[in-house]
């Protein structure tokens, strides 16, 4: 190890300002990641110190004690046990909450006990005068056997202080705080003894834990008599637990001291009301309908800025470069392809914006706690809030969170319902169809329709979830009990770094994993619609030109003419005209079937793969994606393809429909099978098609 290059473990409770640490620590020096061989995010940064020292921080998931009940929990013991591990830390760092403390140095002890430098955080410092805090610093740096910084990320205080402590870790004492072997001196005496070599703390994970350490082999544990039980280890955990309680109480009724009487509390009064039984629901539902609303309403002149700039940019390459394969794949394939998922970033950005500002403030998991009441009745309970609601974001990150779920027949549920909720890739369908089939007006002068239209399919999609749930609850026959527990974090002004941070973040993660799809599949399909088999296509303008029913084109429309032909007999139209008569009953023609089989790779697809198409079956090069799927006429019927019956069948085909091979590969890692997966893709296409069919049957 350089030692001008500092390894820092960055470790809390969830809710304590970790991330906000983090980010006052990296600013935009950060990566976003997995942990090598799980699922499980991983945030990377890097800082400059005083002194010429640089830091490699890594933020690891947040976890309440080394006693690890979730994947997230398992990968901080992990790190911690393992020296051998390329980030294995050089000091921990251990954020805690100045309001939450007595909670927060649980974990704080037990890290101290793997004899690591270990500096403790004690964040929002902001709020003690408001809360009535005072801690005696000196006295309890002695008694935790640590360096303190006291910190406010909110107010960027304490950080320089905190960067100069991690500087000088060297000079933090590895002592532990306490002697919790005391529990049982019988049981970890002879534990010594047979160890000697070992630390004694790791032992006891290992004994307790499922993790791994160094090339102990658990085994030998058993051959020296001091394998236990489960309920005899848990006995011994409850009462680890409840001797470093009491050495943290009596810590702080000497270090800490609270003035009750001054304490200003706002949080009991506000909950009251965000919570009720009534009125809490009257609040969320208008959250969402001012989220909808904007995404709407906001974001129109960039998204119209951005479609009129890549259609232009389209025809200048048409008309500036030479004219050859070349130019075309550029100008008709991947220019359109990328601009049909660019324009949606501001409607992106809006909904990543509204959601961090609800997860910063505290909000969310006032909404956690407000819908459990009715996940119950669906065989499901609060903990499955949160994987829906991350749901709106991306399918796969909210089946990853329904680890922190331990009842099995729960956790399976939420795993295949979640796709129903809208997630930020269905967005961009919505939107483009949206804008075509509802007339942009407003109710009582205030509510857009477009806007109460998206949020009337967000609300049809968490619906499907909840009916389904239920449905399945009666069909799997899992018996379950579980008890819903979930910390109210307290309210805070939402602290706009991170929101930009998050809201930056989420949002190139959507484009370029978008943009790497995109770009490939405009590619091939610009082959597939630019070349075809036979004679029809090699001779399409022949053909064209001396039929008689297209004697009296003009210029123009012979053109057109022509490239509509060339695209029907191209590779993709034969493959499109294959599956018409499937589609057909739902208001379909060929080129949208194409569109919706592509985008079963990412449902984003949707939108870029007509923009291809309709830019190779085309001679206007300056016409947006949104003009041309608005002057699609079917050339049997003459009416329009995306009239208002075709619009809301494929709004409810693709608020239904699995349209995402990336969340089924999930559930498959998830459920450990390909059975679940399968019923899943074949039941929401079974429903999302059905749906479709009969919407427009009526409506047509």
């Amino acid at each position: 190890m350089s030692h001008q290059n500092i390894k820092v473990a960055l470790i809390g409770n969830p809710n304590t300002g970790k991330t906000s640490v983090f980010n006052q620590l990296t600013g935009l020096n950060q990566q976003v990641g997995n942990y090598p061989g799980i699922t499980v995010e991983r945030k990377q940064g890097f800082c400059n110190l005083p002194l010429g020292f640089k830091a490699t921080i890594l933020d690891l998931p947040g976890t309440y004690s080394l006693n690890a009940s979730s994947l997230d929990e398992n990968v901080v013991i992990e790190l911690l046990m393992n020296k051998n591990d390329k980030d294995f830390p050089d000091v921990v760092v251990v954020v805690t909450d100045v309001e939450n403390l007595k909670r927060n140095l649980l974990l704080f002890t037990q890290i101290k006990d793997l004899e690591l430098p270990t500096i403790l955080v004690i964040n929002m410092s902001d709020r003690m005068e408001l809360k009535g805090i005072t801690l005696d610093i000196p006295y309890l740096e002695e008694q935790l056997k640590t360096k303190i910084a006291l910190v406010s990320s909110r107010k960027k205080l304490g950080i320089e202080n905190l960067k100069k402590l991690i500087v000088d870790y060297n000079k933090v004492s590895t002592e532990p705080c306490l002697n919790a072997s005391s529990i049982d001196t019988e049981y970890f005496g002879g534990l010594k003894k047979a160890f000697p070599n070992q630390l004694l703390y790791k032992l006891w994970l290992v004994i307790t834990q499922d993790v791994n350490f160094a090339n102990l082999d658990r085994k030998a544990i058993e051959t020296h008599n001091f394998a236990k039980t489960p309920s005899e280890l848990k006995r011994l955990q409850q009462k680890e637990t409840i001797k470093r309680y009491q050495f943290i109480n009596d810590v702080l009724k000497v270090g800490r001291t609270i003035d009750t009487e001054n304490a200003k509390d706002f949080r009991s009064k506000l909950d009251r009301v965000l919570t009720h039984k009534f009125w809490g629901y009257v609040i969320f539902g208008a959250i969402l309908l001012l989220i909808f609303q904007s995404i709407f309403d906001w974001s129109s002149i960039p998204m119209e800025f951005i479609d009129e700039s890549f259609a232009s940019l389209s025809s200048a390459t048409a008309q500036n470069l030479p004219a050859g394969v070349f130019t075309d794949l550029l100008s008709q394939g991947i220019i359109p392809g990328i601009g049909g998922i660019v324009i949606f970033i501001p409607q992106i950005a809006f909904l990543f914006l509204f959601i961090s500002l609800l997860e910063e403030s505290g909000y969310m998991s006032r909404v956690v706690f407000l819908m459990d009441k009715i996940m119950r009745r669906f065989g499901l309970s609060g903990k499955s809030v949160v994987p829906l609601i991350s749901g709106t974001a991306c399918a796969i990150p909210a089946i990853m969170a329904t680890r922190n779920i331990e009842n099995w027949k729960e956790r399976l549920i939420t795993i295949l319902v979640t796709p129903f909720i809208t997630c930020s890739a269905r967005l961009p369908v919505y939107s483009i169809l949206i804008s075509l089939v509802i007339p942009k007006s407003r109710i009582f002068g205030i509510f857009n329709t477009q806007g109460l239209t998206l949020m009337l399919l967000y609300l049809l999609g968490f619906g499907a979830a909840i009916f389904s749930a239920y449905i399945l609850n009666k069909i799997l026959k899992i018996k379950n009990k579980t008890f819903f527990v979930v910390e109210m974090p307290n309210y805070k002004l939402p602290l706009f770094k991170n929101v930009g941070l998050n809201v930056l973040e989420k949002t190139k993660a959507f484009v370029f994993g978008a943009g790497k799809i995109i770009l490939a599949i405009s590619i091939i399909l610009w082959f597939l619609a630019s070349y075809g088999p036979g004679h029809n296509f090699e001779f399409a303008e022949k053909i064209v030109t001396t039929s008689p029913e297209n004697s009296n084109l003009s210029e123009t429309e012979m053109e057109d003419a022509i490239a509509s032909y060339k695209i029907e007999n191209s590779y993709i139209g034969i493959m499109g005209k294959s599956i018409e008569p499937v589609i057909e009953p739902l208001g379909y023609d060929w080129k949208i079937g194409i569109a919706i089989i592509s985008s079963f790779a990412a449902r984003e697809v949707f939108v870029g793969t007509l923009a291809t198409i309709y830019s190779v079956g085309g001679t206007d090069n300056e016409m947006t994606i949104k003009d041309r799927m608005q002057a699609e006429i079917h050339p049997q019927t003459g009416k329009k393809i995306f009239d208002f019956a075709t619009g809301i069948s494929l709004l409810l085909f693709y608020a239904f429909a699995m349209q995402c091979a990336a969340t089924l590969a999930i559930v498959k890692k998830e459920t450990n099978s390909w059975k679940w997966p399968a019923i899943q893709l074949v039941a929401m296409s079974i429903f999302a098609y059905t749906v479709a069919l009969i919407a427009y049957q009526i409506l047509k």
